[in-house]
């Protein structure tokens, strides 16, 4: 049986949230340092940025589970309003403190070229609408808060998640558990993103935040709706098989066949490489956990994202994402005193890190919800 904690969470998926945050922070420090430039090394430092897919894995699992318990046991699905309520207190709170502090901040600071350092700015960094533009590089893109494209896109996720529900279960199953259609609905589900990929390089119709957008990263979150889909039809995923194969993908997708070092790739076939890539390397890191094999909870897997220090970061990554980029910078400035693109990037991660675990766990202690009151 897999390790909770007193609210009901996994303790291993809360571990692993860790991973996904040191795996965020890590590509940042590589590219303040200038690490990105350094061949196939600097490409294996980019794509620590899998460590965002992994959120999404996450999101996907964990969101979509209710409706498929619901399913399971034929019973009402999971009200759609309190859904929206938890989601907004659980994100809401932190965010808004860190883009406020992130705009008075850099108010006084000149840490160069401030597109979305005005009053529209943060409006759209406040409504996380900040990607939805003609130019979102030269619009509405913070300093301090560049990482939050991501965010934007996990609450369009979660806006999108009860549509897919019915849709799914619904329209789909007839309000009867069919994993089978559940599980093809999911596959048809999963040829969004590839074809908004085509739409996006292939046609002018769209604004250039557009490979920015959900359908780009839909993909991703299927990876863990479909993991949900298959736990309660008892289907094991282990370890040692898993994380091999991951790992195994993770030197593939960090070729050129995944394009340059950058969000959005420049052509087509280097996005669509990408996208599925990142799905199966973040899925197949999950896996284990959300599906554990016949030892559970006794896996070398489960036991060390369950350790007391995976858990701790993990119940703060949300925190650190928030505040990493600001204290990175000032770290930079201010502790290393190095020029961008110089340095060390293990020394900047590491004192990074040192000053972003005390703000974080403060952050998270003022804005936290009640574990009662969650639904993750």
């Amino acid at each position: 049986m897999t390790s909770t904690d007193s609210s009901g969470r996994i303790d291993s998926l809360t571990g692993i949230r860790a991973v996904a945050a040191m795996l965020v922070m890590l590509t940042h420090a590589a590219y303040t340092t200038g690490n990105y430039t350094h061949g196939y090394l600097g490409l294996m430092y980019s794509r620590m940025e899998i460590g965002v897919p992994i959120f999404f894995v996450l999101s996907g699992f964990l969101l979509f589970s209710p409706w498929v318990r619901s399913a399971v046991s034929e019973q009402a699905p999971p009200s759609v309003r309190r859904y929206a309520r938890h989601r907004v207190r659980r994100i809401m709170p932190a965010y808004v403190v860190t883009v406020l502090a992130a705009y008075l901040l850099y108010h006084f600071r000149t840490a160069g070229p401030n597109p979305g350092h005005t009053w529209i700015g943060l409006v759209r960094n406040l409504t996380l609408t900040q990607i939805y533009t003609d130019d979102y590089l030269f619009s509405y893109l913070h300093q301090g808060l560049t990482q939050m494209w991501s965010l934007a896109v996990e609450v369009a996720f979660y806006v999108a998640l009860p549509v897919l529900a019915w849709l799914l279960l619904v329209v789909l199953c007839r309000r009867r558990w069919r994993p089978a259609r559940l599980v093809l609905g999911l596959a048809v589900l999963a040829l969004v993103s590839p074809a908004w990929l085509v739409l996006v390089h292939t046609t002018h119709v769209l604004p250039d935040g557009a490979p920015l957008w959900l359908p780009t990263y839909l993909m991703w979150f299927l990876g863990g709706m479909l993991l949900a889909t298959l736990r309660p039809l008892g289907v094991r995923a282990y370890g040692l098989v898993c994380i091999p194969l991951a790992l195994a993908c993770y030197f593939i997708v960090s070729t050129p066949i995944a394009g340059a070092p950058t969000t959005s790739p420049a052509e087509l076939r280097e996005g669509l490489a990408k996208c599925v890539f990142y799905a199966v390397i973040s899925t197949l890191l999950v896996a284990p956990l959300a599906l554990p094999g016949g030892d559970g909870a006794r896996s070398w897997y489960a036991r060390a994202m369950a350790s007391r220090p995976m858990v701790f970061l993990g119940e703060i990554s949300y925190e650190i994402f928030l505040v990493h980029l600001i204290t990175m910078e000032l770290v930079m400035v201010e502790i290393l005193r190095a020029p961008v693109y110089t340095g060390s990037m293990l020394a900047l991660f590491v004192v990074t890190l040192v000053v972003t675990v005390p703000v974080a766990w403060g952050l998270h202690r003022v804005t936290r919800v009640p574990p009662t009151a969650s639904v993750r």
